[in-house]
């Protein structure tokens, strides 16, 4: 039991052995750990066109097989010159041999007293060392003529050979997601193509009698799910591939057959509702028979009864059923562990910052709560921040209203208006 307890846990059952392990309250930053644990990356590989990579997480190691630039080019419009021809208090007149322009560079050299016009990109002449800014010259029958003090050192507005990039250096590693930047770098390589890991196949429905799908009329107690649409918009934004199923009656047999379908086809199985405990929860009893659950509750608000566990090889999570449980879970547990899963690397928490309040919030010590928050100026120069009203777990509204997470931790009590609470924005999450 001690080796189990100091060492980190190879299956759920070590797991749920370990000295601190409270299935029915587990803390959050715990339950992050634990998650964490058991998730093994992706190893699939395939090779994209570089536009069709956007999203995806590379697979290998991109190298430059170029410099960028490939030449010493300009950085502006204006005149290619020999900074030693320029004088430092008096006007420069220069006789112009020639244009550079991008993609048109001129093959001369030039000699003393001699200038080259040049154009942003254009290739640096040889001779030329340095570029004066056409707003610091003017041409006439005479000449160009610089004016005094145009440049102060050689090598002004010049940029150099593999400035960017040197051929043979490392760009990027994998397990790095491709992003906007990425896709114009790797293209300013010349590559064509690039290996990244296979789309994560992620499966979801949700359970509960009183749920229909949208198009069909309510009868009295039904709702439509809006769940399945937040969780489709989150995992596509994450680049899943999506395996919708719908929603699920709370029949054991319906749930049993929707569980190992979901199982077979996907990575990851994710539900909505049913973790609960209650008469017609039958979702605990099916994960004891079809596979292990380490933990069912999180002390947290909202989302507090969560599950995590394995469905065969399939990792599962268990989500609340009201609709802002749903996607603080999300955002808090599911999205980071589908980021390690899809073979990304150095995964770390969204940053949070320090605020302060300009309301007072009201919460009882002993769990962790991720209430939703609008950030705003305050008119000095800083930031303020208050939550979206009423934080029921059922207003979906909140999330939509919300630019942030004020995350007020386990110990935390009442808060008053001016002290600073952590805030974690939601751009970039949702």
């Amino acid at each position: 039991m001690a080796d189990t307890m100091t060492a980190t846990p190879k299956t759920l059952r070590d797991a749920s052995c370990a000295d601190d392990y409270d299935p029915n309250s587990m803390p959050v930053a715990k339950a992050r750990e634990l998650i964490r644990t058991f998730l093994t990356p992706m190893s699939a590989v395939e090779r994209l066109p570089v536009r069709s990579a956007l999203g995806r997480v590379l697979a290998a190691d991109v190298i430059s097989p170029i410099a960028v630039p490939g030449h010493d080019n300009s950085a502006m419009d204006g005149y290619a010159v020999r900074f030693a021809d320029l004088k430092p208090d008096a006007e420069t007149v220069l006789t112009r041999v020639g244009e550079s322009f991008a993609g048109k560079p001129w093959s001369g050299a030039i000699a003393a007293g001699e200038c080259v016009r040049i154009f942003t990109g254009g290739v640096m002449p040889q001779g030329a060392d340095s570029v004066v800014m056409q707003e610091r010259a003017s041409e006439d029958e005479s000449g160009v003529r610089v004016a005094p003090g145009a440049l102060t050192k050689a090598g002004t507005n010049r940029r150099f050979a593999g400035e960017d990039l040197k051929a043979g250096q490392l760009v990027f590693r994998a397990g790095q997601r491709v992003k906007p930047a990425e896709l114009g770098m790797i293209a300013s390589l010349g590559l064509s193509e690039v290996g990244v890991y296979r789309k994560l196949r992620v499966a979801f429905f949700s359970t509960g009698d009183e749920l229909k799908s949208i198009g069909t009329p309510l009868a009295a107690g039904e709702i439509y799910d809006s769940n399945r649409y937040t969780l489709h918009g989150m995992l596509t934004r994450l680049n899943c591939e999506i395996l919708d199923m719908g929603v699920v009656e709370d029949a054991p047999g319906k749930l049993e057959g929707a569980f190992s379908a979901a199982a077979q086809s996907a990575d990851v199985v994710i539900t909505s509702g049913g973790v609960s405990v209650g008469e017609a929860d039958y979702v605990k009893q099916l994960l004891d028979k079809l596979g292990e659950v380490l933990f069912w509750k999180i002390a947290m608000k909202p989302g507090r009864p969560l599950a995590y566990g394995k469905l065969g090889s399939a990792h599962f999570f268990g989500l609340p059923g009201n609709p802002v449980s749903v996607m603080v879970t999300f955002y808090q547990f599911v999205r980071d562990a589908l980021r390690i899963l899809q073979g990304e690397r150095d995964v770390k928490p969204m940053p949070t910052f320090r605020v302060p309040l300009s309301a007072p919030i009201k919460k009882a010590p002993g769990r962790t709560e991720f209430q939703r928050g609008i950030l705003t100026p305050d008119g000095a120069g800083g930031w303020t921040v208050r939550t979206t009203g009423d934080q029921g777990s059922g207003i979906l509204s909140s999330m939509s209203q919300a630019n942030c997470f004020i995350i007020l931790g386990n110990d935390t009590g009442n808060v008053a208006a001016g002290e600073p609470v952590d805030v974690q924005l939601l751009e970039g999450l949702i």
